[in-house]
């Protein structure tokens, strides 16, 4: 199990667990392998919204009342 070093017990629903251990198997992995590298990718993503906040931080707000009003005036809805 390549160098993961701490133990975690997740529950899985029992067809997504029978769909990880055909997935670990048919890709040479364990089913650790795929659950880490998932929720790094989920991690990755989460980093990736914050950064996207952080960036458009001084954009001015718009409240949902007005977005959908401005929508109408320009024919979107």
């Amino acid at each position: 199990m390549s160098n993961l070093s701490k133990r975690s017990t997740v529950y899985f629903e029992p067809s997504v667990h029978q769909a990880l251990k055909m997935k670990a198997a048919s890709s040479n992995v364990s089913i650790s392998e795929i659950v880490d590298e998932a929720v790094k990718l989920l991690m990755r993503e989460d980093q990736e919204d914050l950064q996207a906040f952080a960036e458009r931080i001084e954009e001015p707000e718009i409240s949902y009342e007005a977005l959908l009003n401005d929508l109408k005036a320009h024919g979107k809805i």
